[in-house]
């Protein structure tokens, strides 16, 4: 399939997550993916809701981003940004469970946050691959599964580990078979490693230089 710069544009999460971005900064983020045609926009819960209206779906972190709060925690959170206007959550998962193979307590949190966040909120799962084992990748993607979630996301673009790899996307696309989304974040900063995740079964990008991204995109 060739990719144009709108469709590439359309599957992209717009994002500022920076922890001093301000609301005036997110009023220039939505001005920016409205005029780049970008799907969505990805934010910080505490800047909900937002100034104006949009037609871009509105995304929020949660658990961001260690991934480290308690359950509840995150589910308050969610609910939370939800109620403020959020259309998708990006939620991070317990690292220190899959650094414990204790996956009964990542499918746990998974199957709560579902529950609090029911159809149409789309539920996006954090899983820092760059810190996983090939097994571990595997395990969190069936764990998501499991819970019904709807896409399994690289990276919160913040751990030290690093962000998306083509061989992650690779693995987790094959391991959701097309019952999940796949989104590659963190690091994705040219067309050329764009199109590489988007071979590799990326079905979003998140996307902080979303402009210089698709100049190398034609229509």
């Amino acid at each position: 399939m060739r990719l144009t710069r709108s469709s590439v544009a359309a599957i992209i999460d717009h994002t500022l997550l920076k922890p001093e971005a301000t609301r005036a900064d997110i009023d220039i983020l939505i001005q920016e993916a409205e005029t780049l045609g970008c799907g969505a926009v990805c934010l910080s819960p505490s800047l909900l809701p937002l100034s104006r209206l949009t037609s871009c779906r509105i995304a929020c972190v949660c658990g961001f981003p260690s991934g480290a709060s308690l359950p509840d925690v995150k589910i308050m959170e969610g609910v939370h940004a939800v109620s403020r206007g959020a259309q998708e959550i990006d939620v991070v998962i317990n690292l220190a469970n899959v650094m414990e193979h204790n996956y009964a307590g990542v499918d746990a949190e998974l199957q709560a946050l579902r529950r609090a966040l029911p159809y149409p909120t789309v539920l996006k799962v954090i899983i820092e691959s760059a810190l996983l084992s090939d097994d571990q990748i595997v395990s969190v993607c069936q764990a998501a599964m499991a819970a019904e979630c709807d896409f399994v996301k690289t990276s919160t673009g913040f751990h030290p580990a690093g962000g998306a790899s083509v061989h992650a996307v690779e693995l987790m696309a094959h391991t959701v078979d097309g019952r999940l989304g796949v989104k590659a974040s963190g690091g994705i900063r040219d067309g050329a490693t764009a199109k590489a995740m988007i071979a590799a079964g990326a079905t979003r990008l998140g996307l902080s230089s979303s402009a210089t991204v698709l100049e190398d995109f034609d229509d």
